[in-house]
This record gives structure tokens, sequence and C-alpha cells, in this order.
């Protein structure tokens, strides 16, 4: 793992995201920028995801349940090569396959998600078929924490937590925001913890910001002697990387004018 070359790869990132999400006048910027270093990591450096392996059956699986931060996965498509580039320029705009809510339809993306709580059952079936099959790859998932407030999510827990699917890692971007307060005053995060806790899965807390924390958590994962699913609670910051957006709600819906985009982009050179 080369850390300049990821942290460098994430901030370009997030400066192709904030120069579309101001073209388009669109929302979920936030959201957006809170995971960036997850992706990353797992499309540079972890997954078995590339333009000749993408339709596979038996490559490694992304499911993005918090469909709202299409963007941050539409922008990896293209750095991959494997939706085109100038694609991106129609996000959220008429007539353009880019929607603001992941579309199945785009190549490379596996489900289409937006309605919170739907992405967690699909990867957990996706899962489970994987190992009856006995495909040696892995599943991963990615939720929010204000969507661990849909019960669809507890119950795919449940089922997880009964069907040894050791295939399956599932991040929840702990951003601490959801649409429209602070999770801690709709689900306290020392309760959603112990839930997860209870739920005996190998359970992990990390730095979601840090490579390094990703690499160890990874390893210890591998090294695990158990058939357990894995659930990493990563510890984010909504709209991480430009100061004026961190932990602000309102960059949950507003898009960047010419002046903010101008001194957003100054701040990730």
């Amino acid at each position: 793992m080369d850390l300049e070359i990821l942290e460098n790869k994430a901030r370009k990132l997030r400066r192709d995201i904030l120069k579309v999400v101001a073209s388009a006048k669109s929302s979920h910027v936030g959201s957006m920028l809170s995971i960036i270093e997850i992706l990353t990591y797992l499309f540079y450096e972890k997954m078995e995801f590339n333009r000749s392996n993408y339709k596979n059956k038996d490559r490694d699986k992304f499911i993005l349940s918090k469909g709202h931060a299409s963007l941050a996965l539409y922008s990896i498509l293209a750095d991959k090569d494997i939706i085109d580039k100038s694609q991106l320029e129609t996000y959220c705009k008429n007539g353009g396959k880019l929607i603001g809510h992941l579309d199945h339809s785009v190549e490379g993306v596996e489900i289409s998600t937006g309605s919170l709580g739907h992405g967690l059952p699909i990867a957990t079936g996706i899962a489970l078929a994987n190992k009856l099959d006995k495909l040696n790859n892995k599943t991963y998932c990615l939720i929010g924490d204000g969507e661990c407030n849909e019960g669809s999510i507890w119950e795919s827990f449940i089922f997880i937590a009964n069907n040894d699917l050791k295939n399956l890692v599932v991040f929840i971007d702990a951003n601490k925001l959801q649409g429209y307060d602070f999770c801690d005053k709709i689900l306290p995060e020392n309760r959603l913890i112990n839930l997860l806790k209870s739920l005996d899965l190998n359970f992990y807390e990390i730095d979601g910001h840090n490579f390094s924390d990703l690499q160890k958590t990874f390893e210890k994962i591998s090294s695990s002697d158990n058939n357990k699913a894995s659930i990493i609670l990563a510890h984010t910051t909504k709209g991480k990387g430009v100061s004026f957006m961190e932990n602000k709600l309102e960059w949950h819906y507003k898009s960047p004018n010419v002046e903010e985009l101008k001194n957003a982009l100054e701040e990730l050179r």
C-alpha cells in the first residue's frame, strides 16, 4: 500500500465530485465526501474490480446502500474507465444517465439504491449465494449511521449473524449527521455500538479517513479464524476535506456556488 498514491487519489476524487456537484447544482455533497477514503481503499487497494473483470460472476462486489452518495461511486467508475468520463458532466441533468441516486443501468453499479435500508439486505443475499456457490470472493456493503434507523438493516444483521457469512464486510459511515439532525439525537452512537457488538460478529472501530487504519483492520479480518461476517464502524466527518462543509448539516442539501467551489478546490490542492 502506497499511502501517498491513495491520498492523492482521494484528493482528486474530492475535487472531481465538487466540480460535478457545483455544475449540476445538486445535493448530498457532504455525504459523498465522508466516504472517499473507504471507497478509495476498496477500489484501488483491496478489491479485484477493474475494466477487464467487472462483469465476472466471481469478482468482488460492492453495494453502496446510501445511494444518495452516488457521485462518489460514479467518479471512481469514471476514473477506472468503466464508464466514460464525459458522463459525469450529465450528472443530475435532464437526459443524463447518472441520476442522483444509484441506478444499476450504469456500468459497474450492482443495484439501484436510494431508499435507505435496501442495500444491506441485497448484499446479504449476494454473500449467501456466493457462499453456496463456493466462490472465493468478497461482498462489501457501505451503509450510513442514519440508515441504521431502518428496520431492514437489523433484520439483515440478525440473518448475517446466523449464517456464517465470512465473505461479507459491512462498513458503517459514521459521519454523525443524517437528513435533519445529528444522529445522536435519534439513535445515540453508544447504543448503536452496543447493539452491533451484541450480534457477536467481528466488530471493528476505525478512523474512516485513515488508510493505515483500513489496512490494519483488513489484516485482522484476513487473520480471523472464525466464519463470521465483519462490521467496520468507520468514524468519519461529513463534508471531509473542505473546512466550511465539515460537520455542517446544510451540506446534506446545498451545492457550492462559484466562490464556494473556488475556495473548496483551493483547500484540496
